[in-house]
């Protein structure tokens, strides 16, 4: 059974296509800075949006039309994974990503639902088998069911969380037998709403012995994945213990966790915490711990995670400059699309279309980012702007020969201070040069 109407596979056919289904920018196997497009990417498909999410929102019912909706249970869950392969073949895609209540429903018991759990990882291994596709990462969802009401890792019932703990034990064993080189924690409710009843410092606590058992716990099975966490600001609660980059590091930081995880950094996420996208992967790589990313794009008009597929080329080259500057690139992480179709887009060919769109717009960034990369354009504008620190005065503050009072005998001569402009619409207008022209 087809799922998205017998697409052939996703062929390159170049920027003047008028092909609604060929990429006009992603060429796989093109060599950009000695990796291909294929490497640099590693582009992969989430499970959520793109084989559960109905269309529904808090106004409306979801309007998704899907050939496997006709079944229910176990049989759905297993019409998906189908879909999931097909769709994976038919973008020329290495990776998927998953939660576990994505791929196996929740049972009458933990029994139940692990016994689900194991049927359907059993189906996806055997697929992969076949395909030669691979896990990104897994993770498990611990916000969706009410039991998560005052969180998971941070709730104040000890109860919840053994069941969290059991249900993070069991996403690992199953991230270590399909080969998963990540795996992600992102705190859905891990915050709260007001202090008045909240002992904050407690949650945190809880919340970092939490991660402690998971490192240790994929020591003691031979796991290797790379233990990513996502920030994510604001909703579902007010405040996020993981609200950005920054307050996630400094989490890390804290209680000796910085040396086991990194971050998985969401476009969305940023927005919603005032920053862009650039910025929080600015902020992880200069910590040595950019991870892996979650592809997408907020609407600006919009104060919620709307999870767009990304075609804001502007955010895509920025974010491809900062991957490019990571050592080692992406590393064992990737571009996850983690996004969904907008709820007019209710057609299955238009999952294809939109993720068409994404990788185009990824790649179109990568091909701009390695140009700036190799003309030193933006270095050397940056360069030219903190030249006062390469010589003189500049470079013995930057050498540390210099203290407050031979600073203050340098000022008291009273030299007069020339100040140059940053010239910051020009610089804009050359970034849009590279975009228009790379």
């Amino acid at each position: 059974m087809s799922y998205f109407g017998n697409v052939d596979k996703i062929k390159y056919e170049g920027k003047l296509s008028t092909n609604p289904l060929a990429f006009k920018h992603y060429n796989p196997d093109q060599v950009i800075l000695g990796k291909t497009m294929r490497e640099h990417m590693r582009f992969a498909v989430a499970y959520w949006h793109s084989f559960t999410a109905n269309g529904s929102d808090p106004f409306g019912v979801g309007t998704a039309v899907r050939e496997y909706d006709k079944f229910t249970g176990m049989e759905l869950a297993k019409a998906r994974v189908e879909a999931c392969f097909e769709l994976l073949n038919i973008l020329d895609v290495d990776y998927f990503c998953f939660h576990d209540r994505d791929i196996a429903p929740e049972g009458a018991t933990l029994q139940e639902t692990n016994k689900n759990l194991d049927e359907i990882v059993a189906l996806i291994k055997e697929n992969m088998k076949k395909s030669g596709k691979k896990l990104l990462w897994n993770t498990a969802n611990m916000f969706s069911n009410p039991r998560f009401v005052h969180g998971a890792a941070t709730t104040s019932n000890a109860d919840v969380y053994a069941y969290a703990a059991a249900q993070v034990k069991k996403a690992l064993e199953h991230g270590k037998e399909l080969g998963a080189e990540n795996y992600v924690f992102w705190g859905g409710r891990e915050g709260y709403e007001s202090l008045l009843n909240t002992d904050m410092g407690f949650e945190l606590d809880n919340m970092a012995r939490f991660m402690h058992m998971a490192v240790d716990y994929a020591k003691e099975i031979g796991f290797d994945a790379q233990f990513l966490i996502e920030p994510k600001p604001k909703e579902p609660t007010k405040h996020q213990y993981d609200f950005d980059a920054a307050t996630t590091l400094s989490f890390l930081q804290k209680y000796d966790l910085d040396k086991h995880f990194k971050l998985n950094l969401e476009a969305n996420h940023a927005t919603l915490a005032g920053h862009t996208f650039e910025h929080e992967l600015r902020v992880a790589r200069l910590s040595d711990a950019l991870g892996s990313i979650d592809a997408n794009q907020g609407d600006m008009l919009l104060g919620w995670d709307t999870d767009e597929f990304p075609t804001d080329l502007y955010s895509s080259t920025l974010a491809m400059y900062e991957i490019l500057n990571n050592e080692g690139g992406i590393g064992r992480g990737g571009v996850n699309f983690d996004a969904k179709v907008r709820r007019q887009s209710f057609e299955p060919i238009d999952v294809v279309y939109s993720h068409i769109a994404g990788m185009d717009s990824f790649a179109r960034g990568l091909v701009v980012a390695a140009k700036l990369i190799e003309d030193g354009a933006l270095e050397n504008i940056i360069d030219t702007k903190y030249e006062s620190f390469k010589s003189g005065l500049g470079a013995d503050i930057v050498a540390g020969n210099v203290t407050l009072k031979s600073l203050e005998a340098y000022a008291l001569q009273n030299n007069p201070i020339v100040t140059k402009s940053g010239h910051l619409e020009l610089v804009r207008a050359i970034l849009n040069q590279y975009i228009m022209n790379a």
